[in-house]
């Protein structure tokens, strides 16, 4: 079993705002990638983006400048 990692973890309300801040993130070069949201999260779609926590600025630059709102931005050890 690898060891957990701390990370962000951005959550949406539907699957369509999560395919968009993917999308962004790569015509960017924000790292990260998206995943099922872990379990010790509830979210509404079911896919997050997850990133390092060093990312956390830009990320919420990406979400702001595109009119994205995430559900939540969790930290947590995934």
């Amino acid at each position: 079993m690898r060891a957990k990692e701390a990370k962000i973890v951005v959550t949406f309300s539907n699957t369509t705002d999560a395919m968009k801040m993917e999308n962004l993130c790569e015509e960017k070069n924000v790292p990260g990638r998206m995943i099922p949201v872990p379990k010790v999260i509830s979210a509404g779609c079911g896919l997050a983006w997850c990133s390092a926590p060093e990312n956390e600025d830009r990320i919420r630059e990406v979400l702001k400048e595109a009119g994205l709102k995430e559900q939540a931005i969790h930290s947590c050890l995934i």
